[in-house]
Formats: structure tokens, C-alpha cells, sequence
């Protein structure tokens, strides 16, 4: 995918990847549509505010499969690498403090 150096026309140069595109905020919401269309398409789309990375748009498919649950807390507890290193953990027993309500 070309890169368009010129403003106003496209994704800044220096990208950080090949499957990234860098805008300014300014052209991303000039051009909103193309943004989310190279979302869609599979290349995240970085935005930059002030010069510096602001935030990421990817396409809906590719945020669910990284915020996909990946088991259940049982499984999470039962794969720790702590499970049979009998760990001893002790409750704090103090008493919560008196309040005037």
C-alpha cells in the first residue's frame, strides 16, 4: 500500500509498520470513510495528535478476537504456574475503622 507523503492527501510517512497507516487527526476526520475502510481491510489505521500516536482503529473482527475470553477463571487458576507451590497467603484480620454516618 502507497504511502502519501503530501498533507491533506492521505497517511503520513513513517509509519511504524508495512500493516499500519499513520494519519494526523485532521486527516482522519476529513477522510473517516477511507480510515475505517483500511480498518476493515485488515491494516490498523494510527491516528496522531500533536505528532505523537493518540490511538488505533482496527476493524471490529480483529478487536473481538483480541478481547476474546479465553477460558473460563477455573481453567485461568487451575493453568497458574503458582497451583501446587503451596503458597500460604494470610487475611488481613484488623477491623474496618468506625465511621459517623
Amino acid at each position: 500500500m502507497a504511502k502519501l507523503a503530501r498533507k491533506g492527501r492521505g497517511p503520513v510517512s513513517g509509519s511504524s509498520s508495512a500493516a499500519s497507516d499513520q494519519w494526523t487527526v485532521a486527516d482522519a476526520k476529513a477522510r473517516l470513510s477511507e480510515v475505517i475502510d483500511r480498518a476493515q481491510g485488515g491494516a490498523s489505521q494510527v491516528i496522531t495528535r500533536n505528532g505523537k500516536r493518540a490511538v488505533v482503529v482496527v476493524g471490529f473482527d480483529k478487536w473481538e478476537e483480541k478481547t476474546r475470553r479465553k477460558g473460563t477463571l477455573a481453567e485461568f487458576f487451575m493453568n497458574s504456574p503458582l497451583r501446587g507451590s503451596n503458597l500460604e497467603i494470610e487475611r488481613v484480620s484488623t477491623k474496618p475503622r468506625d465511621i459517623d454516618l
